[in-house]
C-alpha cells in the first residue's frame, strides 16, 4: 500500500535518513522503531508531506503521493497540538471539517466516539481543563474520526494509565480489522509484540532490520530451548548441554544449549527418552526489547 523508496533527507551537512526503503503492507500494523534521533520522525514527516525528501519518493497504492494524499492520513504526532483555549467539541468539529467531513457527518461521527469513550460531558470543556490523559483521548478521536485509510500513530500510549492504554490498543486493533493500515512508532516493545505484524528498525539514519515481527524474533533467537520438568533430567545428551537450571515450587526449569546443527525435533526425541516427566519444551525466542537493545548497541559501535 505504502512504499518509501530510497529515501534520503539532508539538513545541510547532516543526513537524517540515508537511502532508506520501506514497504508497508495494506491492512496491517507496521512498527517504525528506533532510538531518539534515529530518523523516525523525519520519515513520518516525509510521508505526511510536511517535509520533502532530498532523494527518493513515497508511493501510495502505486502512485507518487501528492497533497490530496494527506487527507487519507490520520496523524497523531508525539508532540500533541490541541488549542488549549478552545472548547473540545468546537475544536473537534473544526479538525474533522479540515479532513473533509461535512458539518453533519463530523458531528454524528464525533458524538459516537464521545459516547464510546464515555466522555460526553467533555464537549463544552476547554482543553486546558483536561488532564494529559483526557487530552490524549480527544487527540486520538481527532486522528481517526474521518476513517483514514492510513493511520500514523507516534507514541499513542504516552500519558495513559494501564486501563486507558489497553482501551486504545483495542481501538487500534479494531481499526485494523476495519481495513486501516497503521504505522506505529513507539518505544514500548511490549506493544510492538502485541500489535505489530511487521517492523522496521532505523538507527543513525540507516535501516537496520525489517520484516515480519515473528520472523525478526526468530532470526535473532539463540540456539536454546527451555524445558519444564519433574524429576531428574539427564543433561549429558548428544543433542544438547545444560546451560542453566533452577528449581521452582512444583517443578524444575532448565535452559539447554543445542549442539551445532541439531534440530528441535532431535532434542524432543532425546528428551522423550529421559526418565523425568517433561511438562513443556519450547524454543527460546528473544523479546523485541532485547533485539532492539542488541541492534542499536551494535550500530552505535560502528
Amino acid at each position: 500500500m505504502l512504499e518509501c523508496k530510497n529515501i534520503t533527507k539532508k539538513f545541510g551537512d547532516f543526513t537524517a535518513l540515508d537511502n532508506v526503503s520501506l514497504q508497508i503492507p495494506d491492512g496491517q500494523i507496521f512498527g517504525l522503531l528506533g532510538p531518539n534521533g534515529a530518523g523516525k520522525t523525519t520519515m513520518i514527516r516525509i510521508i505526511n508531506r510536511i517535509t520533502i525528501p532530498s532523494e527518493g519518493r513515497v508511493y501510495f497504492d502505486g502512485k507518487p503521493v501528492d497533497d490530496a494524499f494527506v487527507r487519507k492520513i490520520g496523524y497523531l504526532p508525539e508532540e500533541r497540538g490541541l488549542y488549549k483555549k478552545m472548547k473540545v467539541g468546537e475544536q473537534m468539529m473544526y479538525l474533522a471539517r479540515l479532513k473533509g467531513l461535512s458539518k453533519a457527518e463530523a458531528e454524528n461521527a464525533l458524538r459516537k466516539w464521545f459516547v464510546k469513550f464515555k466522555i460526553q460531558s467533555w464537549w463544552d470543556k476547554k482543553v486546558e481543563e483536561l488532564s494529559k490523559g483526557m487530552a490524549q483521548k480527544v487527540q486520538f478521536i481527532s486522528t481517526v474520526v474521518h476513517k483514514p485509510k492510513l493511520l500514523i500513530l507516534d507514541e499513542p500510549f504516552s500519558g495513559f494509565d494501564p486501563v486507558n492504554a489497553q482501551s486504545i490498543r483495542n481501538e487500534i486493533l479494531q481499526l485494523k480489522d476495519e481495513g486501516a493500515t497503521i504505522i506505529l512508532s513507539t518505544h514500548n516493545m511490549e506493544s510492538v509484540e502485541e500489535l505489530c505484524d511487521n517492523i522496521a528498525l532505523i538507527n543513525k539514519s540507516h535501516l537496520v532490520v525489517a520484516g515480519a515481527t515473528d520472523d525478526v524474533r526468530e532470526r535473532y533467537g539463540t540456539n536454546q530451548v527451555e524445558v519444564l520438568y519433574k524429576g531428574a533430567l539427564d543433561a549429558s545428551g548428544k543433542t544438547f548441554s545444560l546451560n542453566s537450571h533452577e528449581q521452582l515450587r512444583d517443578h524444575n526449569r532448565a535452559v539447554l544449549d543445542l549442539a551445532e546443527g541439531c534440530t528441535f525435533n532431535a532434542v524432543l526425541g532425546e528428551l522423550a527418552a529421559c526418565e523425568c516427566e517433561i511438562i513443556s519444551v519450547k524454543k527460546m525466542i528473544p523479546r523485541m526489547n532485547d533485539i532492539f537493545i542488541k541492534l542499536v548497541s551494535e550500530t552505535r559501535q560502528k
